[in-house]
């Protein structure tokens, strides 16, 4: 997977990376990233990508304004700087161009797509693209708002066992301008997650440690969103913790690249348009050069620069 952030996206603010933007954190959400946000704008990212959504008022637009509609259809596309998934780059720290749509009832029930483009560690051949499929269900209780779901990361045309899937949950709420959202990500043990080789060296040789081997991986998130009284502009913030293979899958690489670490984001939205958003966020991982020098050369740029340090990621989202 891919802060494919947010991160258990910004990846799930697929979610809130769950959700993300640019970020994964997903998200559903950090993501910063392989984090698409539903519910609560992933998000996501982180966990994430920005996933900016707004819904099109279906009763409006075929002139029906006796009954809200049982179905809202909306989507965006983004251009970002860096696609940041749990604080890793999946570009190269290059450019990626996203986009997504989701389709929701009344009765909370949604499905959707989210996809990205890759370089890098981010590729296992094909298309070179990212592509996620989420089916969730999201509802209120009181003054706090749920969303439960399921992400199937795809590779198109990619290597073998590269797809996996993450089931997700998250809670959000608002304190006055402040809204605040606590998440988690589970992949159920999948070959595409497994522990197949032990350092970077035995990757780049062809040769297994541990071939067919199955893991784990989980992601814990918090996001919070400040909107600013009588200003577009909207502070972000994210933290993740992922906690899962400390070694390289079957395709050289992983979504908890060193087993266990922290990412976090700090950023701002500014909404000069409806429908516009201009994103800047700072992001950044406590994976330090010692921690993965066990994956080089596979944990790295493809000119073998890091790929997990910090950055300034810059994006542009236009939703409907």
């Amino acid at each position: 997977m891919s802060i494919r952030f947010a991160s258990a996206a910004s990846a799930v603010a697929l979610v809130a990376c769950l959700s993300t933007p640019a970020f994964a954190g997903e998200a559903q959400d950090a993501d910063v990233g392989p984090v698409l946000e539903i519910a609560d704008g992933q998000s996501q990212p982180a966990a994430g990508s920005l996933r900016a959504i707004e819904p099109i008022d279906l009763a409006t637009a075929s002139h029906a304004d006796d009954a809200e509609p049982a179905i809202t259809v909306s989507g965006s596309a983004t251009l970002t700087s860096d696609y940041r998934f749990r604080g890793v780059s999946q570009t190269d720290e290059g450019m990626a161009i996203q986009g997504g749509f989701t389709i929701a009832h009344e009765s909370g029930l949604y499905v959707g797509t989210w996809g990205s483009s890759l370089a890098g560690w981010g590729t296992f051949g094909g298309a070179n693209m990212e592509l996620d499929l989420i089916a969730g269900y999201a509802f209120s209780a009181g003054n706090a708002n749920f969303d439960l779901g399921l992400t199937w990361f795809m590779y198109p045309e990619g290597a073998d066992t590269s797809d996996f899937a993450e089931l997700y949950a998250s809670v959000s709420g608002d304190i006055g301008p402040l809204s605040l959202t606590a998440g988690v990500a589970y992949a159920p043990s999948q070959e595409a997650l497994g522990k197949v080789f032990l350092t970077g060296a035995a990757a780049a040789a062809g040769i297994p440690d541990d071939p067919g081997d199955k893991e784990d991986n989980l992601y814990l998130y918090g996001d919070a969103a400040y909107g600013i009284s009588g200003t577009p502009v909207t502070l972000n913030a994210h933290i993740g913790y992922s906690d899962g293979n400390a070694g390289l899958g079957p395709n050289g690489t992983s979504i908890a690249p060193t087993g266990t670490y922290f990412d976090w984001m700090v950023g701002a939205d500014v909404v000069p348009i409806e429908g516009l958003t201009l994103s800047v966020a700072y992001v950044d991982t406590d994976i330090s050069a010692a921690d993965s020098a066990f994956l080089l050369p596979n944990f790295s740029k493809l000119n073998g620069g890091k790929i997990a340090d910090a950055t300034i990621v810059f994006s542009v989202t236009a939703a409907f």
